[in-house]
């Protein structure tokens, strides 16, 4: 019975991607990957939570509780709370310099603002070199997810349809499609977390008992390091939080800076669905269910208590929590190809070679996805440190000041570079997230290079 529910609601999903294309079948290249910047507020809305709230929302927070009790998901509820007041303020500057310079790409932005081929590329390589962890950690979710509910199928199969079914959406109508099922998605996620905490409450009658059982078996309280570590990653991360590409590329959809506004004011809501993960984390602890890893605490307390039709609604909740980011990231790096990696490219074909992009990108994640998993998934905390490094030259360009482009550049680079190394070789700067330290140092050189250069005509005129 979960098989034939699952199915019926990614059947539902394709139905919305096709309804989605109505009124837009001869898409411009601008209206395929930022729907003409028409998006009014529940558009925006539901798309920028589905590409927040992604399939780590039920695989890896509440492992991380399990594996390391409370203590974890300080930082990681922290993080998002202080992006979004972030996301209010920079948003409507997003939309305006998106507006002002044609943007569809994050790099499209640099280009216009800074007039430099050498930062475009900069940017546009970072881009993508940065979301290929990201993309492979959402079919790494999808398998685990699907398996830990009880699915014992090859993993190379589910990555495949994952694959596919990531592809058949974006190919109908581009973003509007993505727009359309995250309204689905995020309504089968949030109905299954919740299902599931209040079935842990009606089987056990008191969740305090789960949490007094639980809490003797993690640790509940924090070290001077891991308090650091908390306060920092917070402070990093959410200052990076929207300089991932498919988070700019999102703000760009919406009809208006009022629009983003609003979106920011009502995200915070979504917030409400962590306690029952804490509760389903908490009662795979408390009732000693058999986990063939931690990620697997969340979907192992919903195979014990629900239903098997209920099953069917979790599992599709999970799936489109992958897909829907996965989208998000090929709708992210086809633009960043076609338009910065090949300026030369007419509008005309850039969507048509968009597509061809994403499918080598979704070969290239499913093959490194097998091979590799272990070296891969050692990157993925490196994306934040990557894209976060983004954040000076998107301020400046925000504020629409000057600042030479190579200086900008040698930021970006330095920052990312030192992140790498430091990370590789597991330097401990006391608890402080390293990212924060790199890019402080970003920031440095962006000021002495910028001071050090000697004026160009173009600023000596300015």
């Amino acid at each position: 019975m979960s098989t034939v529910v699952f199915a019926a609601l990614i059947a539902f999903s394709l139905y919305l991607a096709l309804r989605s294309r109505r009124g837009h079948s001869g898409q411009s290249v601008h209206d395929f990957f930022v729907a003409s910047r028409q998006f009014g507020t529940a558009f925006v809305f539901f798309l920028t939570a589905g590409e927040i709230y992604s399939i780590g929302t039920m695989v890896g927070f509440p492992g991380g509780i399990y594996a390391k009790g409370p203590t974890y998901g300080i930082w990681f509820l922290g993080y998002i709370l202080l992006a979004y007041p972030v996301g209010y303020f920079i948003g409507p500057k997003y939309w305006e310099a998106g507006k002002r310079h044609n943007a569809i790409t994050l790099a499209d932005l640099f280009k216009g603002h800074y007039k430099s081929r050498g930062l475009e590329l900069v940017v546009a390589c970072a881009s993508i070199l940065f979301l290929i962890p990201w993309g492979e950690l959402q079919f790494t979710g999808l398998a685990a997810a699907l398996k830990g509910l009880g699915w014992h199928v090859d993993p190379i199969w589910l990555i495949l349809v994952c694959a596919a079914l990531a592809f058949t959406y974006i190919a109908i109508s581009g973003v509007r499609a993505s727009a359309y099922i995250a309204i689905l998605k995020d309504i089968l996620m949030l109905l299954a977390i919740v299902v599931t905490g209040v079935a842990v409450a009606w089987k056990v009658g008191s969740v305090h008992e789960v949490f007094d059982t639980a809490s003797r078996q993690v640790s509940n309280t924090m070290t001077a390091p891991q308090l650091r570590f908390s306060m920092s990653t917070m402070l990093f991360q959410s200052l990076g939080f929207y300089m991932m590409p498919f988070a700019a590329q999102g703000f760009f959809t919406a009809r208006g800076p009022n629009t983003i506004r609003r979106t920011q004011i009502a995200m915070p809501l979504y917030m409400l669905m962590y306690p029952f993960l804490v509760i389903a984390s908490y009662y795979a602890i408390n009732a000693n269910l058999k986990l063939a890893s931690p990620n697997d605490a969340f979907f192992a307390a919903a195979v014990h208590l629900l239903p098997d039709w209920l099953l069917g609604l979790v599992a599709a909740g999970a799936a489109l929590s992958g897909l829907l980011v996965l989208a998000g990231i090929c709708l992210a790096i086809g633009p960043i190809v076609t338009r910065n990696l090949m300026p030369n490219l007419p509008e005309t074909r850039q969507k048509r070679a968009a597509k061809y992009v994403i499918v080598a990108y979704l070969i290239l994640s499913i093959v490194t996805t097998l091979l590799t998993p272990n070296l891969m998934l050692s990157l993925i905390n490196t994306t934040y440190y990557g894209v976060t490094q983004f954040l000076p030259g998107v301020l400046i360009l925000l504020a629409q000041r000057r600042v030479r482009p190579a200086a900008v550049a040698a930021g970006i680079v330095s920052g990312q570079a030192l992140a790498m190394i430091l990370y590789l070789n597991h330097v401990d700067f006391g608890g402080i997230n390293l990212g924060l330290v790199c890019l402080v140092v970003n920031v440095l050189v962006v000021a002495i290079v910028h001071l050090l250069m000697r004026p160009s005509k173009r600023y000596a005129m300015s």
